[in-house]
């Protein structure tokens, strides 16, 4: 009588060795070959000459003679240097003439959007070309509606009894008339970015709203508002961050001095300035830096000053 073998030794041939670490890195070598330009491109167009401003703004340099290392002279120089802080105030203050009335005036544009009106397409398509049209072209133009003796502006205040304003000539002047470039370029688009905000907020919550005796405005702010907090947070923050790299509508508006007492010098303004105008590019460098720092601070302020849990945007509703 033959004894059939045990099951354990039928089976053992088809059982395949366990994958070594080295098997298993040729396994995935397809996969790290398919990702691998976007790194190799990110190492060259972006990794290197982030660390090469760093190594940079250790040096004194004029872009052609030999480099000079100075250590963090230019960064001690920076803290100390009055116009870079005026290029921060500058920032800050078109930063704010700017972003509040483009973020309420894009929050009543995407409401009427998102309203049965006719035409919308229409209207959507128009409130966003100022955003993909040419920044330069619409600087030269705003420049002419800036004029101090022909401009459109001044001609349209004449015609209701105030006398012209030196837009182009006054600190302040060129400040409102950067803020007006920005809002009509911006709004548009932060409205479109508001109406898919507005969109995705369902349409029983605006019934429960109504059954409760709501009316629009009381809807407006205890409902539409707090569901529509993750959206300004995200508008906010972006206008924040692009506000703090003003540069091409005070480099054709007033030239790259930043006008007259240096009103529209912006920090973007001051870097260009000093790298590729004076040729300082150590300093121009460490400039970049204190930019980039500035970027940062203030992004993380307004993210802490404008988020709030998810819990209080229940309790907005709810009330």
């Amino acid at each position: 009588m033959t004894v059939a073998p045990p099951l354990d030794t039928l089976r053992a041939p088809l059982r395949s060795a366990p994958p070594t670490h080295g098997s298993r890195r040729w396994r995935y070598l397809p996969y790290y070959l398919a990702i691998s330009p976007f790194f190799i491109l990110f190492a060259i167009f972006g990794l290197y000459p982030i660390l090469y401003s760093l190594f940079l703004s250790l040096q004194r340099w004029d872009g052609v003679g030999p480099m000079h290392f100075v250590g963090l002279a230019n960064f001690g120089f920076l803290f100390t240097d009055t116009t870079f802080w005026n290029s921060i105030g500058n920032t800050l203050i078109i930063w704010v003439l700017s972003t509040v009335p483009m973020t309420a005036l894009a929050l009543v544009i995407a409401v009427g959007l998102n309203s049965s009106i006719r035409f919308k397409g229409v209207y959507r398509i128009a409130y966003f070309l100022p955003n993909v049209t040419s920044v330069v072209a619409a600087s030269l133009v705003f420049g002419s509606i800036f004029s101090e003796q022909f401009g459109i502006f001044n001609w349209l205040l004449g015609l209701v009894g105030i006398h012209g304003v030196p837009w182009l000539t006054n600190p302040w002047g060129i400040k409102a008339a950067v803020s007006i470039m920005i809002i009509w370029r911006w709004v548009g688009y932060n409205s479109i970015i508001f109406l898919a905000g507005l969109q995705a907020i369902p349409a029983d919550v605006y019934e429960a709203a109504k059954l409760d005796g709501a009316n629009a405005v009381q809807t407006f702010f205890r409902v539409t508002l707090p569901l529509l907090r993750p959206v300004l947070l995200f508008s906010v923050l972006m206008s924040a961050i692009n506000g703090m790299q003003i540069f091409t509508e005070s480099q054709v508006l007033v030239g790259n001095r930043g006008g007259p007492s240096e009103g529209g010098l912006t920090m973007v303004l001051y870097f260009y300035n000093e790298a590729f105008y004076n040729n300082n590019f150590g300093y121009g460098a460490a400039i970049a830096w204190g930019i980039f720092l500035v970027v940062v601070i203030f992004a993380i302020i307004n993210w802490r000053l404008i988020q709030r849990p998810d819990r209080t945007i229940g309790k907005g509703v709810s009330r």
